[in-house]
């Protein structure tokens, strides 16, 4: 009878020791996820981890429970906590995966409504006794025994096919990665291991039929929170994008891929490549991100493609562990950006060739008519004196749309209210008035910028009268600028045709001023847009600027 009494209480105690070791090691291991760096992955898995601690504790406090009414009671909590697990899961799975069920509006509602549903059925068992009897026994030692009814069953199968559904979804990425899966891989088939326990439980003496899912959780948790959390985390970025990313470590080693760098690159097909120099397999990648302008060439499927290489820190809130190579397909920006290229050079070179052939008879032509007017002061020699002016003007300013028009390399860092107030002492307008309002710093092509403003002054200058005032301020709702006047304004259905080459309402205009802002901002790939300003003059606003913040 000591013996027995000493078995029963040794298998008392391991229990104890395994729920309260799983209770205590889920919620130890929530603590420390904090490092991980995707919010909704560390809010489904911290979730995980509490409902599983609170679903072991449950089991601990209905082992100790002197009496058979609040063991049935720790029981029931035991099963509403271990059902809101199964939502915590899935949520988990759906975010580490990089979808976007977790935040679909219409499955939260479903499943908040099957949970209340079955929670209601597991509550009012008392009354129906269609979830589980129970009776209290004395084998292997004393406590009170569950035989769960057809409603637990289907419930049962509820649960594990919707844990299997999140079971799919993290083999499904694990398979389009290169890295070494088997830990984490591992960790995740020791949650559903439990399952044998239960199994045994159910059908045999050996075990008493009890849930034992949060010791798998448990192990889960150990394992990822103390052991494989850079690996956890590696599997998750690698896998997460549709474009070919390269994970490489702090020494420039590459250190994981998925499938699509694999297609990208044939040479990472052979897995020798993990572990080994970026620069010893994938020289030209190197190369490209020491250029100013990160791109390569790969041949695909008979054809030249361009990838651009875009660089991320990988720090998962501790020291540098390395960096995520993603590999952007540019290929019909870069073509469509080159042959801009050669339009912009064809057209300057021929802007600069009909300058140069126009330059000299007009200069020729101008000076015999100056030196015939100032003898004859003919009105006639007058005006043709004023056409050549204007001839002129017309060849700066097709010099000015060629050369402002072409694609921007380079840019610094600007100040919106002096780039603006150079701009303005270029303009000759001693009665005219100019208040900034604000200050913005972007980064722009200062020359190209300049030009901008000295237009737009000008323009306001010419349409506006000689006693215009001008305002420049930054935009309150966007990253942008404005420039504004109060003078006539434009009415609205010519501003579509206002940046329109050659338009242009004033007698003396060529039709080029504002032509050439619109080459500047789409060369900046900002937008322009066209309005009236509060004293119901003009208001242009720029925005997709590169703020500094």
């Amino acid at each position: 009878m000591v013996e027995l009494l000493s078995s029963a209480g040794i298998s008392f105690v391991a229990y104890l020791l395994v729920f309260g070791g799983a209770a205590v090691a889920c919620f130890v291991s929530a603590t420390r996820l904090t490092r991980i760096d995707d919010p909704d992955t560390r809010r489904g898995l911290v979730a995980l981890l509490l409902t599983s601690s609170g679903w072991a504790t449950a089991h601990v406090a209905f082992l100790l429970a002197p009496s058979a009414s609040l063991k049935h009671a720790f029981y029931l909590i035991g099963l509403v906590v271990g059902l809101s697990a199964v939502g915590a899961w899935l949520y988990f799975c759906s975010a580490y995966t990089n979808r976007s069920l977790h935040r679909q509006p219409i499955y939260r509602r479903v499943a908040v409504g099957v949970f209340l549903v079955i929670i209601a059925v597991k509550l009012t068992n008392p009354l129906h006794n269609l979830y589980f009897t129970a009776e209290f026994v004395t084998t292997p030692f004393p406590h009170l025994s569950v035989t769960h009814q057809l409603a637990h069953w289907l419930v049962m199968g509820f649960s594990y096919a919707l844990s299997l559904v999140g079971y799919f979804m993290l083999l499904e990425h694990f398979t389009q990665v290169q890295y070494k899966t088997t830990p984490v891989l591992g960790l995740v088939g020791i949650t559903g291991l439990p399952i044998v326990f239960d199994i045994i439980g159910f059908t045999t003496p050996y075990l008493i039929d009890i849930t034992y899912e949060p010791v798998g959780v448990a192990i889960f948790a150990v394992g990822v929170a103390f052991v494989y959390l850079d690996t956890f985390q590696a599997i998750q970025l690698a896998g997460g994008h549709d474009e070919p990313v390269i994970l490489v470590s702090a020494d420039d080693r590459i250190r994981d891929y998925n499938d699509r760098a694999t297609d990208l690159f044939p040479v990472l097909a052979d897995k020798s490549a993990l572990g080994e120099p970026l620069w010893s397999i994938l020289p030209t990648v190197t190369e490209a991100l020491d250029r100013d302008r990160s791109i390569i060439e790969r041949d695909r499927d008979g054809e030249t493609r361009h990838y651009r290489v875009s660089e991320n820190p990988f720090t998962a809130r501790q020291a540098d562990l390395g960096r995520l190579l993603v590999f952007a397909d540019i290929t019909d920006r870069e073509r469509y950006r080159r042959e801009l290229e050669r339009q912009n050079e064809r057209l300057e070179q021929f802007a600069s060739m009909i300058s140069h052939d126009l330059r000299n008879p007009l200069n020729v032509a101008m000076a015999r008519v100056e030196m015939a007017n100032d003898e004859y002061d003919d009105e006639n020699l007058a005006t043709a004196e004023n056409a050549l002016d204007r001839m002129a003007r017309l060849i700066e300013d097709v010099l000015e749309l060629a050369r402002h028009g072409q694609p921007i390399d380079d840019t610094e860092l600007v100040s919106l209210s002096t780039i603006a107030r150079q701009c303005w002492e270029m303009v000759d307008a001693p009665d005219a008035e100019i208040i900034l309002e604000d200050d913005l710093s972007f980064t722009a092509d200062e020359a190209r910028l300049q030009q901008l403003f000295e237009n737009l002054f000008r323009n306001a200058v010419d349409h506006g009268g000689s006693d215009v005032t001008i305002r420049v301020g930054a935009l309150d709702e966007s990253a942008g600028f404005y420039v504004e006047d109060d003078g006539v304004g434009i009415p609205a259905e010519e501003r579509d045709d206002v940046f329109e080459t050659g338009y242009s309402t004033a007698q003396e205009g060529t039709g080029f001023g504002l032509a050439i802002v619109k080459e500047i901002v789409d060369a900046h790939e900002w937008e322009i847009t066209l309005t009236d300003s509060d004293s119901e003059g003009t208001r242009v606003e720029i925005t997709g600027v590169n703020r500094a913040d």
